[in-house]
C-alpha cells in the first residue's frame, strides 16, 4: 500500500491534479465539437451533424478510461488507502474553487473513483454524494452566459434585428427585414396588446445559439417589469441554402418540447454550463435540471443530478415499487415507483422463446438509441450500474421475479437491493391500454388521434433510418401531451439494413391454405403486408388506421424511404406544429 505525506503529500496532490487534467481535456474537446456546430450548420453538413453526435457521446466514458488507466499505471490507484483518498479528494475541491465547471468535474470525479473502488467506498468521505462546490452567480472569462438588448432608436424590430445578426451566421439570409417583420408581428398577436415599456424593460439572449439536427435555435427572454416572457427562434436553411427565421415559439410549454428527451440533444458551446442551466430553469421552470444537462449533451451531469432527485424522494415516500402495469416483456423486467414518473428496466437472463439474441445485443441497441436522431419519437434512457435500493420498499412480486428471470442481475446485501445494469425512462401510458381505454369510453376521436400518432410515429423513425422491428401496440407509449412515443429497443434496425418486400403469390391454393411459408426469408427481410394480421384484428382499429396509413402495409413506402436515406437525403423534423411556421402565415397577417 502507498500511504501519502501529510495533506500535501506527493501521492495525493499529483493524484488530485491528474484527475482534473483528465476532466480539463474531456470538457476541451466536448466545446471544441459544440463550437463547430456553427460551422457544420453553415455549411449546411447534415450528416456531419449526425456523426459529431454519436462520436460525442463517446467523449466522456473515454476520458474517463484514459485517467483510470493513468492512475493505475502511474500511481498505484488500487492499492491506496483510505486516508489518501480521503486527502485526494480535499486537494480535489481546492482545485475547484475557480473553476467553471465545478459540478462536472465533481462527477468527472466520480466517474474516476469509481471505476478504482469498491462499491462500499460509495459514500461522502470518498466521492461526490452532494455538490461542494456552489454553481451560483459563475461567470464567463470571455463568454458571457447571455447579451441583452435594449429597444432603444430603432425599437423592438432593430432589438430583434440586432439578436439575430450577432450570431455572425457565415451565410446570407434570404430576406432578413421580411422574417423580424413576422417575428414583430407574431409577438404582437401573441401578446394582443403589446404592454406598456417598464423602466427595466430588456432581451436577455443566451450567448450561444442552439444546434440540433438542421436548425440554430436562438434562445432568449424579455423582461419587462415583473414580467418574462420566455421565446426562441428556429433559423432554417432555405432550397438555395439561405438562412431565414421559421417561427418565433411563445409558450413555454412549447419551448419545453424542444428540450423533451425523445429528441437528439443540442450542440450548446457554454464556458458555463451551470450559467446556462439557470437561464433555461427560468423559461422552464417545471423542467428538471437532471433533464436540462442531459438535453445539452452532458448526460453523465444529468444522471447525477436525477439520482440525487431519486434519493431524496425515496426519502420523503413510502410506497412501494411495483411491476409496471401493461403486458409484460420478454426481453426486459420492467417495474415502478407510483409516486415517481419513470420506470426502472432491467435486461432478463432469460428471454422468451421468439427472442433470437442475448444481453449484449440489447445493449448495443439501446446505445444506437442515444446516436441516432430520436425525432421526438423514441424514449432516452438513463443508464446506471450497481444501483443502491432500499430492499423493503420492494413488492414481493418484484423480487420473485428477478429470482426466477434475472438471478445474476441483482444481489441482496443486508437491507440494500443491488442492480448491476439498470435503465430508467420517463414512465408513459402503454399504447395498447391507451386504445382499450379509447374504444371502452366510446372516445372515437381519442382513439383515432392515438392511431394516427401511432402511424406518424412509425413514418418519422423510418424517415430517420429506424425501423422499430417489433410494432405491436404494447411497444408504444402515449406521453402527457398525447404523442406517440416507441420504448421498446431489442429489435430495432437501421432501415438500410432491412430487406422490404412483397409477400411472393403462393403456387396453387393448397399452399396458400396451409399455414405454411412458401417463400425464402432472409434473416433481415420484412414484410409489411404482414403487419395488419397481428396489429388490426379489432375491426374499429383497422378501420381508422387504413384510413390514415394504409400505404405503411405495403413495400412501397418502406423502400422510398430507404432511396432517400441511402441518397443522403436528411428529413426535416419540425419539434412544433407545421401551422405556426410563418411559411404557413397569410402575407396579410404578417
Amino acid at each position: 500500500m502507498k500511504i501519502s505525506v501529510g495533506l500535501y503529500g506527493t501521492s495525493a496532490h499529483q493524484i488530485a491534479l491528474a484527475m482534473i487534467q483528465g476532466f480539463n481535456k474531456h470538457y476541451l474537446l466536448f466545446r471544441q465539437t459544440c463550437r463547430e456546430a456553427k460551422t457544420r450548420f453553415e455549411q449546411g453538413d447534415w450528416l456531419g451533424v449526425h456523426k459529431a453526435v454519436r462520436e460525442r457521446i463517446r467523449f466522456y466514458d473515454d476520458r474517463v478510461d484514459e485517467c483510470v488507466e493513468r492512475l493505475r499505471s502511474e500511481f498505484d490507484a488500487q492499492g491506496l488507502d483510505d486516508a489518501t483518498w480521503q486527502q485526494v479528494k480535499l486537494l480535489y475541491i481546492g482545485l475547484l474553487l475557480n473553476h467553471k465547471q465545478p459540478e462536472l468535474a465533481e462527477t468527472f470525479f466520480n466517474s474516476v473513483t469509481t471505476k478504482i473502488l469498491h462499491r462500499t467506498y460509495f459514500h461522502n468521505d470518498f466521492i461526490f454524494v452532494r455538490p461542494t462546490i456552489s454553481t451560483e452567480n459563475l461567470e464567463a472569462d470571455s463568454d458571457p452566459t447571455y447579451r441583452s438588448y435594449y429597444a432603444d432608436a430603432d425599437g423592438l424590430r432593430g432589438a430583434i434585428r440586432s439578436i439575430v445578426t450577432d450570431f455572425g451566421w457565415q451565410r446570407p439570409f434570404a430576406d432578413l427585414e421580411r422574417d423580424v417583420g413576422l417575428v414583430y408581428h407574431a409577438i404582437r398577436r401573441f401578446l394582443q396588446d403589446v404592454p406598456k415599456r417598464e423602466f427595466n424593460f430588456q432581451i436577455q439572449v443566451l450567448g450561444s445559439a442552439f444546434y440540433r439536427n438542421k436548425a440554430a435555435y436562438i434562445i432568449g427572454k424579455a423582461i419587462n417589469g415583473a414580467t418574462e416572457y420566455p421565446f426562441t427562434i428556429p433559423v432554417l436553411h432555405d432550397d438555395e441554402g439561405r438562412l431565414y427565421l421559421d417561427t418565433i415559439l411563445l409558450d413555454a410549454w412549447r419551448i419545453g418540447l424542444l428540450f423533451s428527451l425523445s429528441r437528439a440533444y443540442f450542440m450548446v458551446d457554454m464556458e458555463v454550463p451551470s450559467g446556462y442551466v439557470q437561464f433555461l430553469r427560468a423559461i422552464m421552470p417545471n423542467k428538471p435540471r437532471s433533464e436540462i444537462y442531459i438535453m445539452l449533451g452532458l448526460g453523465k451531469q444529468g444522471k447525477t443530478m436525477f439520482f440525487r432527485d431519486f434519493i431524496y424522494h425515496l426519502h420523503h415516500s413510502e410506497d412501494k415499487f411495483i411491476m409496471a402495469p401493461g403486458i409484460r416483456g420478454l426481453v426486459m423486467l420492467v417495474f415502478t415507483l407510483p409516486s415517481y414518473p419513470y420506470v426502472f428496466k432491467i435486461i432478463k437472463d432469460v428471454f422468451g422463446s421468439s427472442k433470437n439474441m442475448d444481453k449484449a445485443t440489447v445493449k448495443k441497441k439501446f446505445m444506437l438509441v442515444k446516436q441516432v436522431d430520436r425525432v421526438g419519437r423514441m424514449a432516452d434512457t438513463l443508464e446506471f450500474s450497481n444501483v443502491m435500493f432500499p430492499l423493503d420498499r420492494f413488492d414481493r412480486e418484484i423480487l420473485d421475479e428477478l429470482e426466477r428471470l434475472a438471478p445474476s442481475c441483482y444481489e441482496i446485501d443486508g437491507d440494500q437491493l443491488i442492480i448491476k445494469h439498470l435503465y430508467i425512462e420517463r414512465r408513459m401510458e402503454p399504447l395498447n391500454i391507451h386504445l382499450e381505454r379509447m374504444e371502452k369510453s366510446g372516445n372515437a376521436d381519442g382513439l383515432e388521434h392515438a392511431i394516427r400518432e401511432y402511424g406518424n410515429a412509425i413514418r418519422e423513425l423510418a424517415q430517420a433510418n429506424i425501423f422499430p422491428g417489433d410494432m405491436l401496440w404494447k411497444n408504444f407509449g402515449v406521453t402527457r401531451y398525447g404523442r406517440v412515443v416507441f420504448y421498446d429497443y431489442d429489435e430495432i434496425e437501421y432501415m438500410t439494413d432491412c430487406n422490404f418486400r412483397a409477400i411472393p403469390p403462393a403456387p396453387d391454393y393448397e399452399t396458400e391454405m396451409s399455414g405454411e411459408v412458401w417463400y425464402p426469408v432472409g434473416r433481415n427481410d420484412v414484410f409489411p403486408e404482414e403487419f395488419a394480421t397481428y396489429l388490426l384484428a379489432s375491426p374499429q382499429l383497422r378501420k381508422v388506421f387504413m384510413k390514415h396509413h394504409r400505404d405503411l402495409l405495403s413495400p412501397g413506402f418502406w423502400q422510398d424511404a430507404q432511396q432517400k436515406i441511402r441518397a443522403g437525403h436528411v428529413e426535416d423534423f419540425f419539434p412544433y406544429p407545421q401551422e405556426i411556421r410563418f411559411c404557413h402565415t397569410p402575407p396579410q397577417a404578417a
